[in-house]
Order: C-alpha cells, then structure tokens, then sequence
C-alpha cells in the first residue's frame, strides 16, 4: 500500500529540507500548505478566489478551506505511489479529513516527528540574516559571514534580519506550535503512527534515518 509520509516538526526544525531531499531522491511530491497558499495567489479558480479573498482580509484560513485545497492538490496524478506532507495537518479537524483521505485514495498514513531542542531551535531562527540584495542566507551562530554583519557576495550589504526571527516572536512562535501541535502528536503516538528522528544533526544523517524509517 502507497504511504502519506506526514513530518512534523517546529519552525527551524529542518522538516521542509527533509520533505525536498523525500521528494528529490524518491520521486514523491512534496505537498507544502505554504507552497500552496502562494500557488493560490497566482490562481483564478472559485477555490483560490476564496482563498485570496480571506487572506486579503488578514483572517485564518479555515480547516475545511484548507482541507479542500489538500484534497485538490492530492488528487493530481503525480500523487498516486504516495506524497509528503509539510505542514499539514495542523490541527484535529484536519487530522480527521486525512484519515478519510487515506481511507478514500487506498494509502496508509506514517508520521514523523522532527524532534529539535528549543534553545537550539531559539538560535536557528534568531540567528538568521539575509542580504537584502541577493538574498544570500547567514546565521550568526552556526553559518556566519566572513565580515561581520555584511554580505560575503555583496560586502557593502549589511545583513538583516526578519521581524519574525526575533526573539520574542520566535518565543511566541514556538508556544503556538506546542499549545496547537500536542494535540496531534498525541493522537498519532496513542494510534501507535508516530516515529521521532533527532533533527539537531547534519542534514544527511536526519535524511537517512527518515528513510529508515520510512522503509
């Protein structure tokens, strides 16, 4: 039976790398809600009509909204031999739709976790800066630029740093995901579905035991 690999993880935690790295070296699509909020920008369709018109309105895009959206994007013929999910889901409701999802499409579901410690999870997201010219990504910490603060490609080009990757915010970040994704690790660990990988190593060893995992 085809498998829905769902990764989980919090911000910083590495699950897009890992969900990419799935996608490039399996041949399984990766389904990013994020990707697919910004797809829906470009659309004209009823559906990303909707979509545009609530995120315009800087409203929370509903369960059964971005259910629906999944469901568009996972009944195209690349998902057939299984897909990966980033991001999705994040809430029970939406665990609820993936289960009759599954049931509907033949396809079990596995769930991992991306499991980072919190003060390093604290130092990937506020370490971060970028070029504002190139877009060249640093972190202070673990990937810092050869001047300090300035751009090694553009070295006139002081780096910045996203409002969102400051500290308190990234501390408000990181309590929503716990507060808002317990609920799920719960249910996936008490149907016996939940596997965990260290997410604090190098992006190859994490990759490799996903894939024990998964096989």
């Amino acid at each position: 039976m085809d498998k829905i690999i769902v990764l989980i993880g919090a911000p910083g935690a590495g699950k897009g790398t890992q969900a990419r790295l799935l996608q490039e070296r399996r041949g399984i699509p990766q389904i990013s809600t994020g990707d697919m909020f910004r797809e829906m920008q470009t659309l004209d369709t009823p559906l990303a009509r909707e979509v545009q018109e609530i995120m315009a309105s800087g409203k929370y895009v509903p369960d059964e909204l971005t259910s629906r959206m999944v469901k568009e994007r996972t009944d195209r013929d690349d998902t057939k031999n299984g897909y990966v999910l980033d991001g999705y889901p994040r809430t029970l409701p939406q665990v609820e739709f993936l289960e009759e999802l599954a049931k509907e499409s033949n396809k079990t579901i596995e769930v991992i976790e991306v499991d980072v410690p919190k003060d390093e999870l604290m130092r990937r997201l506020t370490g971060r800066r970028n070029c504002p010219v190139c877009g060249e990504l640093y972190n202070i910490y673990s990937r810092p630029p050869a001047n300090d603060n300035f751009c090694d490609l553009h070295p006139q080009s002081e780096l910045k740093q996203r409002s969102d990757d400051k500290e308190e915010s990234v501390r408000t970040r990181l309590e929503t995901y716990e507060r808002e994704t317990e609920p799920l690790i719960d249910y996936y660990a008490t149907s016996g579905r939940l596997k965990k990988v260290d997410g604090s190593g190098e992006v190859e060893d994490i990759y490799r035991e996903v894939e024990n995992l998964i096989n």
